[in-house]
């Protein structure tokens, strides 16, 4: 059967001073109404029901997220003991989905992706899971075709087309064989990577047997997989919190790009058919929300003078007044306002680093 995992772990970082330890970007509405988990739950759909939906989080998050997400059983809900990073994550969700079911397909996403249509998704996600039923080692991904040289992306680069079809599908999208995965790009070669036209952005979604992650994990990272299967040996004893503890915080943090998918030689990548952004930074806004006759993204109670090229976002109570700004950021909160240049933003995350150490804990 299908089971949906979301990974809704990560802190957010360069959405600070909005996104913080106890409301990360996945809790926060960057773009509607709802929060991004939500929006990632509902999109589902009649995908998979409720009782197959796994959301790996923190044990710091969890409360928060099952208070978001109240639909779903309590167990639905994967604490982990710390931050791991995406493979000890999906190997620790594919223990938790095989003990119900063996033979699960597992369809891996973040909590915090900008998709749509929805039923575009939906039928993308059953095609994918249709070619791991057709030969269940394989492991597949989506690409998203660039529009633009981004920088800020991960690319897959696709190799030999495959024949592929869904059963009942008149018309199924592009699948080839991935050639390998590549690291954000600079510049110029982003371009090359878009002008060559064998290149995908990295969506970051997987679908697979959730046997299948388990042995590559088993053959790719020995020690991660022997912590993970005495997790699994403990479970439903009295000692399992204390093991999970104890095991999960002694894993090495690395990602499943890193962990698994540079070595694995079965993988496919399907053309998606639905449009995404991971919304990875505040200058995404500008592209999901667009720009006005000046250039600027106004989500804020705003007077603008001499203002152009300008991300600025605040509340509905609180008027921001903008005088001769171009290519700024400015982002208002309750308790602490960020003003910078837009091109910088990186170095929110050195801004963050720099509240710990100098006592601004309360910011965090």
């Amino acid at each position: 059967m299908l089971h949906a995992v979301i990974m809704a772990g990560g802190t957010g970082t360069r959405f600070w001073p909005e996104s913080r330890a106890q409301q990360p970007k996945q809790l926060l509405r960057m773009l509607g109404k709802t929060t991004m988990i939500r929006s990632t739950v509902d999109r589902l759909g009649d995908l998979v029901p409720p009782d197959r939906v796994l959301v790996a989080t923190t044990a710091s998050l969890a409360g928060r997220i099952a208070d978001e997400l109240s639909e779903l059983p309590r167990e639905a809900i994967l604490a982990e003991p710390c931050k791991r990073n995406t493979a000890p994550c999906i190997g620790l969700a594919a223990i938790y989905v095989s003990r119900s079911d063996p033979d699960a397909t597992m369809a891996v996403m973040p909590a915090d992706h900008v998709i749509g249509p929805d039923e575009a998704f939906r039928d993308a996600v059953r095609f994918a899971a249709s070619l791991v039923e057709q030969q269940p080692e394989r492991i597949v991904t989506f690409g998203v075709r660039p529009t633009y040289p981004a920088e800020v992306f991960g690319y897959i680069e696709r190799g030999e087309s495959l024949e592929a079809s869904a059963s009942g599908s008149s018309a199924s999208p592009p699948v080839y064989r991935v050639a390998r995965f590549r690291e954000k790009p600079n510049a110029g070669v982003a371009a090359e990577y878009v002008r060559s036209g064998d290149f995908y952005w990295n969506s970051g979604i997987f679908l697979w047997k959730a046997r299948t992650i388990l042995d590559a994990l088993g053959k790719h990272q020995p020690e991660m997989y022997r912590r993970l299967q005495r997790i699994a040996d403990a479970a439903e004893t009295s000692g399992f919190a204390e093991v999970l503890r104890q095991e999960f915080t002694a894993i090495k943090a690395i990602s499943i790009d890193y962990a698994v998918m540079e070595h694995a030689t079965d993988i496919v990548v399907v053309e998606a058919s639905f449009d995404w952004d991971d919304l990875g930074s505040w200058q995404s806004l500008a592209r999901l929300r667009g720009v006005d006759g000046d250039g600027n993204t106004i989500t804020a109670k705003h007077l603008g003078l001499n203002t152009t090229g300008t991300i600025v976002r605040g509340g509905e109570n609180h008027l921001i007044v903008t005088l001769g700004l171009k290519d700024c950021l400015v982002v208002h909160t309750p308790d602490a306002t960020l003003v910078a240049n837009k091109h910088d933003e990186e170095s929110i995350r050195q801004v963050v680093a720099m509240l710990g150490e100098q006592g601004y804990g309360e910011y965090l």
